[in-house]
């Protein structure tokens, strides 16, 4: 095992069947720290992939790797691994401090630690005033924190979140965004799965798409959407005479379409080649022809990167 693998979560040719249902399929991936985010609709593999990497779910075939260490060994893998499920399920009775300090004392934690652990994790998500609240008169937002609370409370150096946004006001993901970002950049590994996808992309250093099981892309937002040369970009453009312009952008072959707004006083283009179109925009500006307001990618975001990428024939065939 080399250094460098101990610095990743890899995924080496993994597969997941429940008999004859397919979970995830042929999975390869070398996971960095920072934040990853799994993006993909109800049953593309997410939970799958994230139950793998805490040893809840053993793969069909392939080779998992937290930091080195085998899912197979759960007492080494708990002090590395927090996890924090999409479900909740709390102690009857138990307050938020009693269900932080009780999770780290089954794990070894002498009594003070425990207190200590316990109390920082509920301060990180703003939890202290509640503490001693009993879990059962929480809010769905306030269970959400305490169990994010009760994930970090080992200092973990990988997280799993599956959803860990749901149920949350928006100051609340606001603040737990912002506390993902800190650990992020104290070197951790953040795996988040989520279906709000402005929140995704404001806060991803990576994603991985799935679809059916198929990881069908992975890298920067940005980065996926520059290689999908299939899919043409579309680009808005506010100005004062778009059929001058459009009459000019189809000077380039790789531009495939373009549209009138119905207000005469912006023009909708796809292009396949982004880099070009914008060279030929800059020749239109500097040549005086017509006056740009405003130029704006319409889908350079991860929605339309998934929309392309699972609308695409065979995807995960």
């Amino acid at each position: 095992m080399d250094e460098t693998s101990e610095r990743l979560i890899v995924f080496e040719d993994v597969s997941k069947f429940y008999g004859e249902i397919l979970g995830v399929n042929r999975v390869n991936l070398s996971i960095a720290s920072g934040i990853t985010s799994l993006v993909g609709p109800n049953g593309s593999g997410k939970t799958t992939l994230m139950n793998l990497m805490t040893g809840l779910l053993q793969p069909t075939r392939g080779r998992i790797r937290i930091l080195g260490i085998h899912p197979h060994e759960p007492e080494k893998l708990f002090r590395v691994v927090g996890y924090c499920a999409q479900f909740d399920s709390f102690p009857r009775g138990a307050t938020g401090y009693e269900f932080i300090r009780s999770f780290l004392s089954v794990h070894g934690y002498g009594k003070k630690e425990a207190e200590n652990l316990a109390w920082r994790a509920l301060e990180r998500v703003s939890l202290v005033d509640a503490a001693h609240r009993k879990v059962a008169g929480y809010s769905k937002g306030m269970r959400q924190r305490a169990r994010l609370a009760q994930a970090i409370a080992h200092a973990p150096s990988v997280l799993i979140l599956d959803e860990p946004l749901n149920g949350l006001d928006p100051l609340a993901r606001a603040e737990v965004i912002r506390l993902f970002r800190q650990l992020a950049a104290d070197g951790l590994h953040l795996i988040i799965s989520s279906h709000i996808l402005h929140e995704v992309d404001m806060m991803s250093d990576c994603v991985v798409l799935l679809n059916n099981g198929y990881v069908v892309a992975e890298g920067g937002v940005h980065g996926v959407r520059r290689e999908m040369e299939d899919h043409p970009m579309q680009i808005f453009i506010r100005c004062d005479r778009p059929a001058t312009l459009a009459a000019r952008i189809f000077e380039q072959d790789s531009v495939v379409e373009a549209k009138i707004h119905k207000d005469r006083q912006g023009l909708l283009i796809k292009t396949r080649d982004a880099d070009r179109f914008y060279l030929l925009l800059n020749r239109v500006v500097l040549e005086g022809a017509l006056n740009i307001e405003s130029v704006a990618p319409v889908d350079d975001d991860l929605r339309a990167v998934y929309g392309y990428l699972i609308d695409s024939e065979g995807v995960g065939k």
